[in-house]
């Protein structure tokens, strides 16, 4: 069954205003939050409040699919896109910036945001190639912080290199890869 994340008018706001480059995600929670308004006491999704998952894809290649399920009974945010590590790597990989989505991904209870995952360039271009192991995920908590991170297992036989990046956080599956 497809689970269709709800996308809000708070999180819309949020999103048109990073995309216009005329405030911070802070500043505009703010705002909401000053303006009353029900949504602003939406939580950022977290280490605390979801299940993340990664599985391979049989399409495209050389991706896999990052799901962050809201285990809470309250929703929450998935702000941005996840920061992800592989194994010990010091830095993160880059995010895909054409693949910002329309509004913040708003997970009710059991719902689940979607992050596309390239692994590796299908034209052998990546350097630095390696078979991982386990991927090092932290969140984005809504005002230019990041979490702690958590260790998730990959599929056996992961294979990634310099082009390794991730996309934002999507509310379905199909957005998600299409980057």
């Amino acid at each position: 069954m497809r689970t269709t994340a709800r996308i809000t008018a708070t999180g819309f706001a949020l999103t048109a205003v990073l995309l216009a480059g005329t405030g911070t995600a802070a500043a505009t929670t703010a705002q909401a939050q000053a303006g009353g308004s029900a949504e602003a006491a939406i939580p950022a999704c977290s280490l605390s409040n979801t299940k993340v998952t990664v599985q391979n894809v049989s399409r495209p290649i050389n991706h896999q699919l990052l799901t962050a399920t809201n285990t809470s009974s309250k929703p929450c945010f998935a702000y941005a896109h996840p920061h992800l590590a592989f194994d010990a790597a010091q830095h993160v990989v880059p995010v895909v910036k054409d693949s910002i989505p329309q509004a913040v991904v708003t997970l009710e209870p059991g719902e689940s945001a979607y992050a596309g995952i390239n692994l590796s360039a299908a034209d052998g271009s990546g350097t630095d190639g390696r078979t991982a192991s386990v991927l090092r995920v932290s969140f984005d908590e809504g005002a230019g912080t990041q979490s702690r991170a958590r260790t998730v297992k990959l599929p056996e036989d992961t294979w990634v290199d310099s082009k390794a990046a991730v996309t934002y956080w999507q509310s379905d599956v199909e957005s998600a890869l299409m980057w």
